[in-house]
């Protein structure tokens, strides 16, 4: 009996194709199933995340930062108590600000990324914010201490945006200040002295010829790996790692010495040596400064009580900058805080 080949040779060829097929049945199967893990893997995993992932959404927050917000609408209002309270100006002090260089600075320079050099030309108008709303973001993040997320709800912006304009922004400020004769920390001079004064014994008569208050703030800082710098920023009357400054406040409650970033060992005789012979060489006879703990003034009487209750002008000084000071040992924060103080 005579096989005929060909069909024989088409039959093997179409169980090798169901072969095939079945490989590939299997394989996709397998793919399927892996890629469905995979998804629900990452919805799970998300789910866990869930409870600690607080923050807001694009799908939580106006689509327009720059349309109805609550930011816009303080603005809109131009109240001066409104803006006093939630950025610590008036509405003619924030446009002096914008008008002192921050509008420029913020059009004309490159927001920093790392996928990109930073001498292209910008583009404000794709920004987010406009110059206002940056504005109005850094002086909300510096007058108080709300939670970011309240930062996200008042100016309609995820987490990303407002963690970056306020890094980028603050650097802006600060150049802006600095050229600001109004936030530079100077030396009475002259008259100053006198009016300074004038203003201390309309409230304690006896202070005479008293002019500032010092008072000396210490901010807490990391245990450092280095046992030499471990060492100088040990206080050890307050048992922690501090670095310490020491501010000058005028009656009028600005600033007008400053000494910053000193360890946290040192104690306030050194870091006041310059303050100190601004008032040995710079300031005429008979004036002087107040300062001392607490427990050194109260051994006192009169004279003492009303020198005690003058030094509360640098007590709440440095409570209104510490509140705001939340830059650890970033100098330039710490600057930036006292400028605007």
């Amino acid at each position: 009996m005579e096989v005929d080949v060909s069909i024989i040779s088409q039959q093997l060829e179409e169980i090798e194709e169901d072969e095939v097929d079945d490989e590939l049945y299997v394989a996709g199967t397998a793919m399927s199933i892996m890629l469905l893990g995979a998804i629900e893997a990452h919805r799970l995993r998300t789910e866990r995340r869930k409870p600690s992932r607080l923050y807001l959404c694009h799908a939580q927050l106006s689509r327009n930062p720059r349309g109805c917000t609550v930011w816009q609408i303080l603005h809109r209002s131009h109240n001066d108590r409104v803006y006093i309270t939630a950025m610590g100006f008036d509405v003619g002090t924030f446009n002096k600000i914008l008008g002192a260089g921050f509008d420029f600075a913020w059009n004309t320079t490159p927001i920093p990324r790392e996928d990109a050099l930073g001498t292209g030309k910008t583009r404000p108008g794709a920004r987010s914010f406009d110059t206002l709303g940056a504005l109005g973001l850094l002086l909300h993040y510096l007058n108080s201490t709300m939670r970011e997320i309240s930062l996200q709800q008042v100016f309609a912006s995820i987490p990303s945006t407002i963690s970056q304009y306020i890094t980028f922004g603050l650097k802006l400020l600060l150049q802006t200040l600095h050229q600001m004769p109004e936030c530079s920390i100077r030396w009475p001079k002259n008259e100053e002295f006198s009016e300074y004064n004038q203003l201390i014994i309309a409230c304690h008569p006896l202070l005479t010829c008293a002019f500032v208050s010092l008072d000396r703030l210490n901010l807490g800082c990391q245990t450092s790996d280095d046992e030499e710098i471990e060492n100088a920023t040990y206080n050890g009357w307050l048992c922690e790692h501090y670095v310490g400054s020491v501010l000058a406040f005028s009656p009028k409650g600005n600033i007008i010495a400053a000494k910053l970033n000193a360890p946290g060992s040192w104690h306030d005789s050194r870091i006041t040596q310059d303050i100190y012979e601004k008032l040995r060489t710079r300031t005429p006879d008979g004036f002087y400064l107040m300062r001392g703990t607490m427990d050194e003034i109260e051994e006192r009487l009169a004279f003492d009580r009303e020198l005690l209750s003058h030094r509360q002008t640098a007590e709440g000084g440095m409570r209104g900058v510490s509140s705001s000071a939340d830059f650890g040992t970033d100098f330039e924060g710490i600057r930036m805080c006292i400028n605007v103080h």
